[in-house]
C-alpha cells in the first residue's frame, strides 16, 4: 500500500509516518498541499490522508485538484480528511466528497490507523 500524509504539524506527520511505515506501509509525506497536488498528478497513491488547514491551501482544495485526475468515486475511497475543525459546515463539506473525516486530536492511534489504512 502506498499512502501520502499531508499534514502540516511534523510531529503529527512523522508519528503517522513512522507508525505507518512500522505496519509495512509505504509513505510519503509533505507539509504543503500544492506539492501534494503535484505527487498526486504524478504518483498512484491507495491512499491520501490530508489535514484540512494546511499553510498554504485546504486539505479541500486538494481534493478540488485531484478530481482532475480522479472519479469522484475514487477520491471517496482513497481520501481521509483530518481537521480539529468539525463544524457542521465543515463535516458536510467532507460528506460532499464522501471522503473519511477523522477528528484531531486522535482518541487510539491503533485504531485510528487501522481506520485511515482501511477504506475500499
Amino acid at each position: 500500500m502506498k499512502v501520502l500524509i499531508v499534514e502540516d504539524e511534523l510531529l503529527i506527520q512523522q508519528s503517522l509516518k513512522i507508525l505507518m511505515e512500522n505496519m509495512g506501509v509505504e509513505v510519503m509525506a509533505t507539509t504543503h498541499g500544492k506539492e501534494a497536488i503535484e505527487w498526486i498528478q504524478t504518483h498512484d497513491f491507495d491512499r491520501i490522508i490530508c489535514d484540512l488547514m494546511l499553510q498554504d491551501i485546504t486539505g479541500f482544495d486538494v481534493i478540488e485538484e485531484s478530481l482532475k485526475k480522479y472519479t469522484r468515486d475514487e477520491i471517496k475511497t482513497k481520501f481521509v480528511i483530518m481537521s480539529a475543525y468539525n463544524s457542521p459546515e465543515i463535516l458536510e463539506k467532507a460528506q460532499s466528497y464522501h471522503c473519511m473525516f477523522i477528528s484531531k486530536p486522535f482518541q487510539h492511534i491503533q485504531d485510528t490507523l487501522k481506520l485511515m489504512l482501511s477504506l475500499s
